[in-house]
C-alpha cells in the first residue's frame, strides 16, 4: 500500500478555497490511500453555534464529499478526510472515507476535545473498519488517540492501517502514536494541520503543531513532517507486518489478551461501585 498524508494550513471559513487546495494537491499525485486533516475545509476555532451550522455540510450529499468521491473514482484510490457533518439538527466532527466506487462511509469522532464539546454532538457511529482491495482501513479522529481503547478496538476489528485526521495543538500525539502502533501491531497515518487561529478576543490563539506522521507496526516513526510547512508525503507499507500479531515465538498480542479480567475497562466511573 502506498499511503500518506497531506499537511497544510486551512483558512478558517473559506471552505471552497480549502477544498480546491486539497484537490489540486491530491490530483497531481499517485497513491493508494491519503489522509487529510480534521475539519480541513472549515478550520477549527469556531465562535458560535450559528457559525458551525453555516460551515457544516451533509454527507454524502455535500460538495466536499461529492468532489473527493469523484476524485477517488477517477484515480482509483482511497481518501480519508475530516469534516463538520450536518445531520438534521445535529453536527458531528466526522471523518469520511471514499474509494474507487465513491463514498464508502462515515465515522463520527468519539472523544471530543476542549471547545469541540460546545459545538459538536458526541459521535454515535462507533468505531469502524473498512475491508478494501488494498487493506483493512480503520479511522479515528485527533483526540481519540489519547484513549488506548480507540486503537485497540480498531485492531481487534482487523484494522491494518489507522487513518487519523487531526488538528493537534498539544505536543504529545506524535510521540504517543508509536506506543499505540506497537501495542496493536498496526500502522497509523496521522494527518495534522499547520497554522494559527486567533478568533476569540478573550481566549488564547490556537497554534497547530504540524508534525504529521506515519508510524509503523513496531512503533517506529517512518516519517514525521515539519511543524510549520505544507507537505504531502507517502510511504510503501507492508501490510503483512500488520496482519501478524506474533510478538515473538511464544507471544501473540491478540491471542494473549485476558478480556475475562478486563471488566473494569467498561465500567462507568460515576457508579457507586467504581
Amino acid at each position: 500500500m502506498k499511503a500518506g498524508f497531506y499537511q497544510f494550513g486551512p483558512v478558517f471559513g473559506d471552505t471552497g478555497a480549502n477544498l480546491d487546495k486539497a484537490l489540486n494537491a491530491l490530483s497531481s499525485e499517485e497513491y493508494d490511500l491519503i489522509v487529510l486533516p480534521e475539519l480541513f475545509t472549515t478550520g477549527y476555532q469556531f465562535t458560535s453555534e450559528e457559525e458551525v451550522s453555516y460551515l457544516s455540510e451533509k454527507v454524502p450529499d455535500g460538495p466536499t464529499t461529492a468532489s473527493l468521491a469523484r476524485l477517488s473514482v477517477e484515480k482509483g484510490c482511497y481518501i480519508v478526510y475530516g469534516i463538520a457533518e450536518k445531520d438534521g439538527e445535529q453536527i458531528f466532527n466526522s471523518a469520511v472515507i471514499c474509494g474507487p466506487d465513491g463514498y464508502m462511509g462515515t465515522y463520527r469522532k468519539t472523544h471530543l476535545f476542549f471547545e469541540e464539546t460546545l459545538w459538536f454532538s458526541p459521535g454515535n457511529s462507533g468505531f469502524k473498519v473498512w475491508d478494501t482491495e488494498i487493506g483493512r482501513i480503520g479511522i479515528m479522529v485527533c483526540f481519540d488517540w489519547f484513549y488506548p481503547e480507540s486503537a485497540r478496538i480498531l485492531s481487534i476489528m482487523g484494522a491494518e492501517v489507522i487513518a487519523h485526521p487531526s488538528n493537534l495543538v498539544l505536543p504529545y500525539c506524535p510521540d504517543g502514536m508509536p506506543m499505540r502502533c506497537l501495542e496493536n501491531s498496526v500502522y497509523a497515518i496521522t494527518a495534522n494541520r499547520t497554522g494559527t487561529e486567533d478568533r476569540h478576543e478573550d481566549k488564547k490563539a490556537l497554534t497547530f503543531i504540524g508534525s504529521s506522521q506515519i508510524t509503523g507496526t513496531k512503533g517506529e516513526i517512518i516519517h514525521r513532517a515539519s511543524g510549520t510547512n505544507d507537505e504531502i508525503h507517502f510511504e510503501e507499507l507492508d501490510l503483512e507486518l500488520a496482519r501478524s500479531k506474533d510478538f515473538n515465538q511464544y507471544n501473540n498480542i491478540m491471542k494473549d489478551r485476558r478480556p475475562d479480567l478486563y471488566g473494569k475497562l467498561t465500567d462507568d466511573l460515576n457508579d457507586d461501585n467504581s
